[in-house]
C-alpha cells in the first residue's frame, strides 16, 4: 500500500537509536546468511526457525528434519527470518523510520523488549487464527506493526513522507496514515483473497503496541504529543 520515507520527528533527549540500527543489522546479516545457504539448507532453516501454527499449538507433528528448536522459541526466531529482499528491506524501511522515536521514547533496554514482545503477541495473534497452517511465518512485520501502533498513539500529529503505491510521494498526519494501513490490513485480514501475507499477524502486532506502549514509555514522556519536532536551518 505505501512505504514510510521520512518523519518530521527529530531525536531531541538520544544521541543514537542504536537499539533500531542494531535490529535492522542482526535483520541484514541473517538474511544475507540464509542466502549463503544450500537450497535444502535454506528450506530447513525456515522450516525449523519460522513459526508454523499446526506445530506450535500441537495439531501436527514436527517432522524430525525440522525438530531443531523447541516450538515456543520460533515465536521469537521467526523476527529474524525473511523471504526475500523485498520482504526485508520494507520490514527495515518501517523500523527505520518509525523506531527511532519510539526507543528514544521507551529508552533502549525497554524498547527492545517492546519490540519481542510485538512480535510475540503478532506471532500469537497469527496463530490462533489460522490454527491449522502448516505454512511457516517469518519476518519482522508483526514486530515492526507493533511500532506503528506505538507511534500512532505518540505522536499522532507527526507528518510522514510516504511513497503511495511505490511511485507517488506524499505527506500526511501520522495519525491518517497509520489508521489507513490498518484498515488495508483489517480487510485483507477478513476480506481479502488467501495471500502469503500474515494479516493477522500485523493486526495482532499493531494492537500490541497500543496496549503496551503506555506501560513501556518513559513517565515524561506524553501520549498524542501535538507538535513536530523544531527544525534547523544550517548555514
Amino acid at each position: 500500500m505505501f512505504l514510510p520515507l521520512h518523519d518530521r520527528n527529530a531525536l531531541r533527549f538520544i544521541p543514537f537509536q542504536v537499539v533500531t540500527v542494531g535490529l535492522i543489522a542482526v535483520n541484514v546479516v541473517v538474511f544475507v546468511w540464509q542466502q549463503s545457504l544450500s537450497g535444502d539448507a535454506a528450506i530447513t532453516t525456515v522450516f525449523s526457525g519460522g513459526l508454523t501454527p499446526a506445530t506450535l499449538f500441537g495439531n501436527a507433528p514436527v517432522p524430525p528434519i525440522y525438530d531443531v528448536l523447541p516450538q515456543p522459541l520460533t515465536l521469537v526466531t521467526h523476527m529474524f527470518l525473511h523471504g526475500s529482499w523485498l520482504h526485508l528491506i520494507s520490514n527495515m524501511v518501517f523500523l527505520w523510520v518509525f523506531g527511532d522515536n519510539v526507543e528514544e521514547a521507551m529508552g533502549p533496554l525497554r524498547f527492545l523488549v517492546f519490540y519481542w514482545a510485538c512480535g510475540i503477541a503478532a506471532g500469537r495473534a497469527h496463530a490462533v487464527m489460522q490454527p491449522d497452517s502448516v505454512a511457516p511465518l517469518v519476518g519482522a512485520s508483526g514486530a515492526t506493526s507493533g511500532i506503528v501502533g506505538a507511534y500512532l498513539l505518540l505522536f499522532p500529529r507527526i507528518q510522514v513522507w510516504v511513497l503511495i503505491l511505490f511511485r507517488l510521494p506524499w505527506r500526511l498526519p501520522a495519525y491518517g496514515l497509520l489508521i489507513a494501513w490498518l484498515a488495508f490490513q483489517v480487510y485483507f485480514a477478513v476480506w481479502g483473497p488467501p495471500s502469503s501475507s500474515a494479516w493477522w499477524a500485523h493486526i495482532g502486532g499493531f494492537f500490541a503496541g497500543l496496549v503496551l506502549v503506555p506501560l513501556f514509555k518513559r513517565r515524561d514522556v506524553p501520549l498524542f504529543r501535538a507538535e513536530e519536532s523544531p527544525r534547523f536551518d544550517t548555514v
